[in-house]
């Protein structure tokens, strides 16, 4: 079946660079707004029977990335589309997985339904918030994952160990301790504010180590702030990493960061680079997603590119 691959306004370069993996151009679209905001999207060739991958995260502005997504799919689906496919490096929504009071929109679920209505019949995504999210879905979810590639990227000592900032990222640090085999520590914390956090306690000897802080994004900074801060005041050395996959850096997060005695600090490009800090170093998803793109359209086997594989 014909590979076709289009790339929403989210991150083209990304796109651009997995098209070029897979060794095809990018298919031609228009995603255009009227005067009101109302956004208009059209497919500029013929992609009748085609196995067609809609590339694009949902990152900022979340809600119309998540349109143009919705958009895309169904011009595909009536334009004859033989499968369609979204590819979706970075998941917004993800952190809305449950309730935690009574009266509030479990978001997550939400996007996940109007994906399917949409007229996909897969979703790849990497690195989820939140993995419990491929409940929601009806529609096989292909959960890729940096891990490999970000530990591929740090530098680490013999007195190096990986540090969970929170409770939800000790599955993430235990995967990235496959790869690296070096002792976890996780941190209790406790969120204030959306951007605020509080470091309640710390499990595991730190004392004259050098940190490795994981985390699956970072967004203002504040899990990040608290983590180094309490580290630090913990006796850990001042050589402190970050990996995290998604760099998303809103809000007061650039000035945080540059503020830590940061020595390393890696993400990927799953959201297209704005403004970042001097010493980001980005790892390039592009070859896994297009290999990923590549095994699904020859219906092969995706068990070693997988976040629990």
């Amino acid at each position: 079946m014909t590979l076709t691959a289009i790339a929403g306004s989210a991150n083209v370069p990304l796109a651009t660079s997995v098209a070029h993996e897979l060794g095809v151009e990018l298919c031609g679209r228009k995603v255009q707004r009227f005067a009101d905001g109302e956004l208009h999207v059209e497919i500029e060739q013929s992609v009748r029977g085609h196995d067609v991958y809609v590339i694009e995260p949902t990152s900022q502005p979340v809600d119309e990335h998540m349109m143009e997504l919705l958009f895309l799919a169904d011009a595909c689906r009536r334009a004859g589309a033989a499968r369609l496919t979204a590819v979706v490096p970075y998941f917004g929504y993800a952190r809305q997985d449950r309730r935690t009071s009574g009266r509030e929109a479990v978001g997550a679920g939400v996007i996940a339904s109007l994906i399917e209505t949409a007229g996909f019949s897969r979703i790849v995504v990497v690195d989820l918030h939140a993995p419990e999210i491929e409940g929601f879905f009806r529609i096989p979810l292909e959960h890729l994952s940096a891990t490999r590639l970000l530990a591929e990227a740090v530098r680490t000592t013999s007195d190096s160990v990986i540090v969970a900032p929170d409770l939800g990222a000790v599955k993430l640090a235990e995967r990235y301790q496959a790869f690296l085999h070096l002792p976890v520590v996780v941190l209790h914390k406790t969120r204030i504010t959306g951007s605020d956090v509080l470091l309640r306690s710390i499990i595991g000897d730190v004392k004259d180590r050098a940190p490795i802080i994981v985390d699956d994004m970072i967004t203002t900074g504040g899990t990040i702030e608290a983590a180094v801060k309490g580290l630090l005041e913990a006796g850990c050395k001042p050589d402190v990493s970050v990996l995290a996959t998604h760099a998303i850096f809103v809000g007061p997060a650039l000035e945080r960061l540059q503020a830590l005695p940061i020595q390393q600090l890696i993400g990927t490009n799953s959201v297209e680079p704005r403004e970042l800090p001097a010493h980001f170093q980005v790892v390039n998803l592009a070859p896994v997603i297009a290999e990923t793109i590549g095994r699904l359209n020859r219906d092969q086997s995706l068990a070693p590119l997988l976040a629990h594989a």
